[in-house]
């Protein structure tokens, strides 16, 4: 099983996983959360990559990702106990 720093390698963000923790911690979001965005963020980098300040970017993205991995979650979540 991988972890949370096994995604953050594979996808070439690994050097902003400290920005990627304190952006996670003051959202109170879940390492799955986590896991569930920097797989979004890859995407996006992947068709939109970052051309100048790439740390900038990621922060912006990465916080827009977990919001939307969250929701993504709950409606999972909610769907699965109806």
């Amino acid at each position: 099983m991988y972890g949370l720093k096994d995604y953050f390698l594979r996808t070439g963000f690994f050097d902003l996983l400290p920005v990627a923790v304190r952006i996670a911690r003051e959202l109170r979001c879940t390492s799955d959360e986590m896991i569930e965005a920097i797989c979004k963020v890859d995407d996006k980098a992947r068709v939109y990559p970052p051309t100048r300040n790439r740390r900038s970017w990621f922060a912006t993205v990465f916080r827009e990702k977990l919001q939307e991995a969250r929701a993504e979650m709950l409606a999972l979540q909610n769907r699965y106990q109806n």
